[in-house]
C-alpha cells in the first residue's frame, strides 16, 4: 500500500512538472524597458529586464490566448500572437512590445489574420536578438478559440 501512495505521489509531481502553464497578457506585462546601445546597428533599442514572475515562466510550455497577426505577407513567415486585434496592436500604438509573442511554428498555419487563438508552445525570453520579439514561442500550435 506504502508503494502505491509512494508511486502515485510520484506520478502526479512528474504530470505537474510536465504540464502546459496557461498564462494571460498580464502575466507577461512583468517587464522593465531601458535604452541599451547596440553597436552593430550604431543605434538604440529598448532593453527588456524580465522580472522573476516572468523569467519563471522561461522555458516551459505556456497556453496563452490572442490575435493572430501574420505580419510578413506571403513570402515571409512572421507571425505574432498580440494581445489586440492588428488595427490596435503594438504596431499600431497600442500597448508596448509586452503585448506581442513571435510565433514559431513547425508548420506554416492557416490562420487568418485577428482570428482569435489559443496558442501553446515553449516561451523563450529574447533579451539581445533586436531582429526578434522579446517574447517567442517555439514549437507553437493553436487551435482556435471558443
Amino acid at each position: 500500500m506504502k508503494n502505491k501512495f509512494l508511486n502515485l505521489i510520484i506520478l502526479l509531481t512528474c504530470f505537474l512538472c510536465f504540464s502546459q502553464q496557461e498564462i494571460t497578457w498580464q502575466d507577461l506585462s512583468k517587464i522593465k524597458f531601458k535604452e541599451k546601445y547596440f553597436p552593430e546597428y550604431d543605434d538604440y533599442f529598448m532593453y527588456p529586464e524580465f522580472l522573476p514572475p516572468v523569467k519563471a515562466l522561461e522555458g516551459k510550455q505556456v497556453t496563452i490566448k490572442g490575435y493572430f497577426l501574420n505580419i510578413g505577407g506571403t513570402e515571409e513567415k512572421i507571425y505574432i500572437l498580440s494581445k489586440g486585434p492588428m488595427a490596435s496592436c503594438y504596431f499600431c500604438g497600442q500597448g508596448g512590445p509586452e503585448t506581442t509573442i513571435e510565433l514559431q511554428f513547425t508548420n506554416r498555419p492557416n490562420f487568418k489574420t485577428d482570428a482569435i487563438l489559443t496558442m501553446t508552445g515553449i516561451l523563450k525570453l529574447n533579451r539581445d536578438d533586436v531582429e526578434h520579439f522579446n517574447y517567442i514561442l517555439v514549437d507553437c500550435k493553436g487551435i482556435l478559440a471558443q
